[in-house]
């Protein structure tokens, strides 16, 4: 009898442990939230300061469901699945421009949206998504070359074919991205990073096979620590990503190539099978707040296409060219186009071969 008490009151226990998990979990996620004030919002990783979101819910009574994806294509898949609803998601223009063609968008009531008028021209109306029709700008940057000058020369490192030097040799870490290394490569043979000529991406394939002597390393996010740490003298990576490394060691510089690199942009867009629609026009628009822009810029390191938040941030900040580049050098710039499956695919699988003649 007291063993079966016993058994019982386990039971009960796991019972107990199992439903107040259960109320856990749905009070972090919003999934238990029988009001409706939730907003499922599907984001890259640390890509947000965490005081936003807790504001955002003081000041509107909406929790934050935040989940995060590695990768434009985990997220395009999860969406397209449908398996969760997202009210709103930050993708990549390329992706935008996929998603926009796949059907998997909304398109956004601009009447319900309060902060338009906050950004600066140049970062709406663009060609994955004309007239803004799903999506509001996020951040922007750009991909280029961050050095630490223990171990090079400003002038030795402006340029990509620089990367080509037999003096960097087994000195360059590279982002771990089939359109970024491919596109830089099309760029230094005169070509555009949509390039879709087989002879062309052969070319590119070939003379990048030849920088693998100078490759120390192909990784991702680890990028901005390695480079902190003075792990390599260069690497190839994104803006963000740089600003971060370049906080926590001053040794080190950003530089993006006057011939050209790539232009990108995160929109936030409102995925089809959306269910809290009041909740994600009140994030938009809260977003859109010139002091959450420019707090969140100043968080994330990247740069705001608000116009307003960026008069907020410090003069240093704002005059720095290696994250607000001048006119001349952004119109060098080139954003990603949707290249389709087939045209995607050749590029990996270029890639990946690259990346197999690594010792």
């Amino acid at each position: 009898m007291k063993k079966l008490l016993s058994s019982v009151v386990g039971i009960l226990i796991v019972v107990a442990l199992l439903i107040s998990a259960q109320h856990y979990f749905s009070a972090q996620t919003g999934t238990g939230d029988k009001s409706g004030k939730v907003l499922n919002l599907y984001n890259w990783g640390d890509y947000i300061d965490p005081a936003l979101l807790k504001k955002f819910t003081k000041e509107t009574g909406y929790k934050v469901s935040y989940e995060t994806f590695d990768s434009n294509e985990a997220m395009y898949m999860k969406i397209k699945q449908g398996g969760t609803s997202y009210d709103l998601a930050v993708p990549s223009e390329y992706m935008i421009e996929k998603m926009k063609a796949d059907d998997l968008l909304l398109p956004l009531d601009h009447s319900k949206l309060t902060g338009l008028k906050n950004y600066d021209s140049r970062f709406l109306n663009q060609s994955f998504d004309r007239g803004n029709k799903y999506s509001v700008p996020y951040f922007w940057g750009t991909l280029g070359i961050i050095y630490n000058d223990k171990y090079v020369k400003a002038k030795d490192i402006q340029h990509w074919d620089d990367l080509w030097s037999s003096k960097f040799k087994n000195q360059i870490m590279l982002i771990d991205s089939a359109r970024d290394v491919l596109g830089i490569t099309l760029i230094t043979q005169g070509k555009s990073v949509n390039n879709k000529s087989v002879a062309d991406l052969a070319a590119a394939q070939g003379k990048l096979t030849t920088l693998m002597p100078n490759v120390k390393a192909i990784i991702a996010d680890e990028i901005k620590m390695y480079m902190a740490q003075d792990e390599a003298a260069i690497a190839v990576t994104y803006s963000g990503e740089a600003a971060e490394a370049m906080d926590k060691n001053s040794h080190l510089h950003y530089v993006v190539p006057s011939e050209g690199s790539n232009l990108w942009f995160d929109n936030i867009v409102m995925p089809k099978n959306a269910k809290h629609k009041a909740a994600a026009y009140a994030f938009l628009n809260f977003m859109s707040e010139p002091k959450n822009a420019a707090q969140n810029a100043e968080y994330i390191g990247y740069a705001t296409p608000n116009k307003k938040a960026l008069s907020l941030l410090p003069k240093s900040v704002r005059e720095d060219k290696q994250f607000y580049p001048d006119e001349k050098t952004v119109r060098n710039l080139q954003t990603y186009d949707d290249l389709g499956q087939k045209w995607t695919e050749k590029y990996n699988d270029a890639f990946l071969e690259f990346k197999m003649t690594q010792r």
